[in-house]
């Protein structure tokens, strides 16, 4: 039998015993100068469906580059690309978005971004086309971030009307680590029915101070239902990696500055079983 998902999300949260060493609220802290800035990444781990016996390789990697223009205008280009693979038949899925939006370092971020998706497998082609509104708002070392979209699904010569809504919250306890929470639901409608897709995650990440490179962890959760069905495909997904990123000095930097836009990628996909 074969099936097919998508996921992405991500929760956070921090002790108490980062307390002492915890940024406060930005103060002057602003960059308003024309810059180029940005990160590369790449990420390996396993993923397992609720209830099979296999844990499957995953794996992939991400480049997103921020140009800021006019004071405060910006645009983002994004480009991911992962991969399941081992037990089951290999599946890709490359996705693309750019993102034009106006910033505020020390108070906000909104505009509208354009996705792309292309996935595929033996004998199954996926594209997904979205486009939605963007804002984040900066509270000291909080970064909320929502994200609205519509769209269309096209499987082989099938096509579903897609919307979804998606919230981060980024946590800075200090300027090097971050932690990120993430909840993402998402809608397709074919003839007659409707897939859900909901998940969520959670990522923690530490840049070594005055280098370029970061690491992270991130464990992911999913869920996939028809409203006919009674049961939905269940997913979990863990990945370790590294990011090397430029034109910022910090993860704080980097969210209020540069690179600080994403979109929802994919969390697990369900292939032959």
């Amino acid at each position: 039998m074969h099936r097919f998902s998508l996921v992405v999300a991500s929760l956070a949260a921090t002790t108490s015993a980062f307390a002492a060493d915890a940024l406060p609220p930005l103060a002057g802290g602003a960059m308003t100068t024309p810059h180029i800035s940005g990160y590369g990444e790449l990420y390996l781990g396993g993923l397992r469906f609720v209830g099979d016996d296999y844990t499957t390789r995953a794996g992939g990697g991400a480049a997103r580059v921020n140009i800021a223009f006019a004071q405060r205008w910006n645009l983002q280009g994004d480009l991911t690309y992962n991969r399941i693979w081992g037990h089951y038949d290999p599946l890709d899925d490359t996705r693309g978005a750019i993102h034009g939006y106006y910033r505020d370092p020390d108070t906000f971020a909104a505009g509208l971004f354009v996705s792309y998706a292309s996935i595929g497998q033996t004998g199954v082609t996926v594209n997904n086309y979205a486009i939605g509104p963007e804002a984040q708002l900066y509270l000291g070392n909080l970064t909320l971030y929502g994200q609205a979209s519509v769209g269309q699904l096209t499987i082989n010569d099938f096509h579903g009307d897609q919307w979804g809504v998606r919230g981060v919250a980024r946590y800075f306890v200090q300027k090097n680590l971050r932690l990120d929470a993430e909840l993402d639901f998402n809608q397709t409608d074919y003839n007659g029915t409707s897939e859900h897709v909901v998940g969520a995650a959670v990522q923690a990440m530490y840049r070594f101070d005055e280098t370029p490179w970061a690491v992270f962890g991130r464990y992911e959760f999913e869920q996939r239902k028809f409203e006919t069905s009674t049961e939905g495909i269940k997913a979990n997904k863990f990945v370790i990696g590294l990011r090397a990123s430029f034109g910022s000095e910090t993860l704080f930097d980097e969210d209020r500055n540069g690179a600080t836009m994403d979109t929802h990628g994919a969390a697990s996909v369900i292939n032959t079983k």
